[in-house]
């Protein structure tokens, strides 16, 4: 795989009610940080103090923001990214998704999980890569679709 240095990447996460979004935001971080990505992580007050506590030497999450003031930052310009996977599991997460979409010249990735991943996936309609998984506490199978998204990313 290439080395990705330069290329700026936004992991979005909002509520941390779903049990795997802490677990995948550390891994996914962690591994486009070591392909070379230059990796921001944005998250809401309370996913953000789950990884602070989860990772407190920061060895998975390099950078760790606001998601109210990163998407402020890109509306003013002050900022933007080359990519943006974007968690979602209920309908604020697909609103900022949403927004994200249309300020931002990132190409996104939606990564859609929970009990209903299925249905919340039907409703995005921005431009996106669906990374779908109805799975709530067991990481695995969303790892693993997540490892070939990163695979065609890194080439």
């Amino acid at each position: 795989m290439k080395c990705m240095t330069g290329t700026k990447v936004l992991l979005m996460i909002g509520c941390p009610e779903v049990p795997i979004q802490t677990s995948i935001a550390l891994y996914l971080s962690h591994k486009l940080t070591k392909l070379g990505f230059d990796v921001t992580v944005a998250g809401t007050t309370a996913a953000s103090k789950l990884l602070k506590v989860s990772d407190s030497d920061g060895y998975y999450v390099k950078q760790l923001v606001d998601l109210d003031k990163t998407i402020a930052d890109i509306i003013e310009k002050r900022t933007d990214f080359d990519i943006c996977f974007a968690f979602m599991h209920n309908d604020a997460g697909m609103t900022y998704a949403t927004t994200m979409s249309s300020i931002s010249q990132a190409r996104m990735y939606s990564i859609v999980f929970g009990r209903n991943a299925e249905a919340l996936a039907e409703t995005i309609e921005f431009d996106c890569e669906k990374i779908v998984s109805q799975d709530v506490h067991n990481p695995v199978r969303l790892k693993n679709k997540l490892d070939k998204v990163m695979e065609g990313i890194a080439r």
